[in-house]
């Protein structure tokens, strides 16, 4: 009869991932190595064969077994095209988001029931807690590293095959564990995130996959002021990235506050934009792990590593449309990107920002 609980722990070839499956090991879980292997463009030097080998390293240093997951086809399909798509539609879209729900927790998930596991583990800086039972997700306990914002989308049976080692530390304490245990990839410096961005901008990135035509900046009162690379790859509250016809170094900054693709242009303004007390957000593909009620107020964030801001439920439909309302002023929203609901540490859900 099988006693021992056996966890597949998805290594990225990073410190992370390394300290999670040697925490696992320590803790007396039937621990397997697992690389996934993804999407990467022919034109880019992604080189994943050195990540796998990193993996692989540090997977014979633990003396446990190393298996290989192909997500390729699902990372092109559900988080490239994605990214590209959304690029083209005007939307700024967030690829790690879409990364977790198809890639780590789809087909990973879907390959480590195949193998017989009980559990998948990640390097995520995010903490399960379970309460009466039920799995919750909460923040990671590290301010700077916490990464639950881009776990929002998993539901209650994927957070319950989910296990997150190292999101009870602070990064420098993974760092020392990874030094003390001799871990291969213990110096190692982070991963840049998406591979297929890692190593080359959007504008490049996107140039591959359409054409990217220079145009006009405009003021707010439509006069022309400058020139930008292509209204697609903007978004609205960036401060870089165009010119102004202005050689002042030291004139005031210049905002991006609208982009028109029809017409190629965005418009730009010394006003930094934000988003206002009564704006309504209309949120899509919405996953909400814990019961909501309009009137109720949570914490939110539209970005990675952002102060969160309060808005009140307004409305939820039965096909799971949420409506809030911003109860605190906070950065320009950008339809496209990840809301993800907070009380406390607790991370309720989230959804899309149409």
């Amino acid at each position: 009869m099988k006693t021992t609980p056996r966890v597949l722990v998805g290594m990225s070839g990073g410190v992370d991932s390394s300290v999670a499956a040697w925490r696992l090991k320590q803790r007396g879980y039937e621990v397997v190595g697992v690389f996934i292997k993804v999407w990467q463009p022919d034109w880019l030097n992604c080189n994943w064969e050195q990540e796998r080998l990193d993996a692989m390293r540090v997977a014979a240093h633990l003396e446990i077994p190393f298996l290989t997951c192909d997500a390729e086809k699902t990372y092109k399909d559900a988080v490239a095209k994605y990214f590209i798509d959304g690029y083209l539609a005007g939307e700024t879209p967030n690829p790690d988001v879409m990364c977790n729900k198809h890639v780590k927790f789809g087909v990973f998930l879907d390959f480590a029931k195949d193998h017989n596991a009980d559990y998948i583990a990640t390097g995520h800086y995010a903490r399960r807690i379970d309460s009466n039972e039920k799995p919750e997700l909460h923040r990671g306990i590290d301010p700077g590293k916490d990464q639950s914002y881009f776990l929002w989308s998993l539901t209650e049976e994927q957070l319950s095959y989910s296990l997150f080692p190292i999101g009870d530390s602070l990064k420098n304490t993974i760092r020392t564990e990874a030094l003390n245990n001799q871990l291969p990839t213990a110096l190692k410096k982070d991963s840049q995130g998406v591979c297929f961005l890692g190593q080359v901008n959007i504008k490049e990135f996107l140039s591959h996959y359409t054409e990217i035509v220079p145009g006009m900046v405009l003021s707010e009162g439509g006069e022309v002021i400058g020139k930008h690379e292509g209204a697609l790859i903007y978004t609205p509250g960036q401060r870089h990235g165009f010119q102004i016809n202005t050689k002042d170094p030291a004139r005031t900054p210049y905002y991006v506050v609208a982009k028109n693709l029809a017409q190629n242009t965005i418009t730009v303004s010394t006003k930094k934009p934000t988003t206002a007390v009564t704006t309504t957000l209309v949120l899509t593909e919405t996953v909400l792990r814990h019961p909501i009620t309009v009137g109720q107020q949570y914490e939110a964030q539209v970005q990675y590593r952002q102060t969160p801001f309060v808005v009140e439920v307004k409305n939820l439909t039965s096909d799971g449309q949420l409506t809030l309302q911003i109860a605190t002023p906070t950065n320009v929203i950008v339809t496209g990107q990840s809301c993800v609901l907070y009380r406390g540490s607790l991370c309720v859900g989230g959804g899309i920002i149409q």
